[in-house]
């Protein structure tokens, strides 16, 4: 039985999924400000975790990060677009395709800015207020949008659901990590992987040191590992990452240890015996 009550009378209800804890609860407190009658009914570390989540808690609107570990937020978009509102969060600018302007679905680029999160919100409000006729046209640019965004990620849209199951089929490029975002005070950088001269790491935090500056982030070393492209990071120390491009030169020292020393920096890095081979032939 279809109900006949308004829209404009029930609460609207949203999930987020963003891996980054601190910027899921960002976007929640900016979202109470821009629409307090938006109900967050969960928030979702990765794409997997918003797709079960959704199914119990069938929120009109979804905010999907890009960019998160294992099922990303276009593929969980794909499975979505059907059955809800799709907003992407994005650190990266160009993922603002011209194609989000067509009304099937909105971005925001991090850091938050409060007015382009004002007019997603106006959008999301009209959209949901709009009767049902141009659904399926809205769809189409939605499944046409994903299909755009699948493709810059090096996963076509024509094979990338059957593309486990093909045959022979040929592994896709690994994507690494880009950016870094850490929180320096009261704001929140976006570290470009390229300019990380080191990674340092202690009991709770890792200290990101960077061409500009330095930052702690709670994401422990080895998972960072994982996401860095090996040609550019060696791990040379159970608490140590250093970019190779930064290095001056190597020491040797007692015990088969060594030494990493910087261009253009006074720390030095140590190399445990553990992977001093990754500088025997250096």
């Amino acid at each position: 039985m279809i109900s006949s009550t308004s829209p404009d009378t029930i609460r609207p209800t949203a999930l987020i999924a963003d891996d980054e804890p601190l910027l899921r609860e960002s976007l929640a407190r900016s979202l109470s400000v821009a629409w307090p009658e938006l109900q967050i009914v969960g928030l979702a570390r990765n794409g997997r975790e918003a797709l079960e989540l959704f199914e119990s808690l069938q929120p009109e609107i979804v905010f999907l990060d890009v960019h998160m570990p294992g099922l990303n937020g276009i593929e969980a978009a794909r499975q979505l677009a059907r059955r809800a509102q799709i907003v992407f969060v994005t650190a990266y600018e160009e993922y603002a395709v011209q194609a989000f302007e067509q009304g099937a679905l909105d971005y925001l680029v991090k850091p938050i800015d409060e007015a382009r999160l004002d007019d997603t919100v106006a959008r999301l409000k009209a959209r949901r207020a709009a009767p049902q006729s141009g659904a399926s046209q809205s769809t189409q640019v939605l499944e046409a949008v994903i299909a755009q965004l699948l493709e810059r990620l090096g996963q076509p849209a024509a094979a990338a659901v059957n593309a486990s199951n093909a045959p022979g089929a040929a592994e896709p490029a690994p994507k690494y990590l880009q950016w870094i975002r850490a929180s320096v005070g009261s704001t929140l950088k976006l570290i470009p992987v390229d300019d990380i001269v080191y990674l340092r790491s202690d009991e709770k935090y890792t200290l990101v040191a960077w061409s500009e500056g330095e930052a702690l982030i709670r994401t422990p070393i080895r998972e960072l590992m994982d996401q860095l492209d090996p040609d550019s990071f060696a791990q040379v120390h159970r608490s140590v990452v250093v970019n190779l491009h930064a290095i001056s030169h190597i020491t040797r020292g007692l015990n088969e240890t060594a030494d990493v020393h910087l261009k253009g920096r006074t720390e030095v890095l140590p190399v445990s015996r553990s992977y001093l081979h990754l500088f025997r032939q250096m």
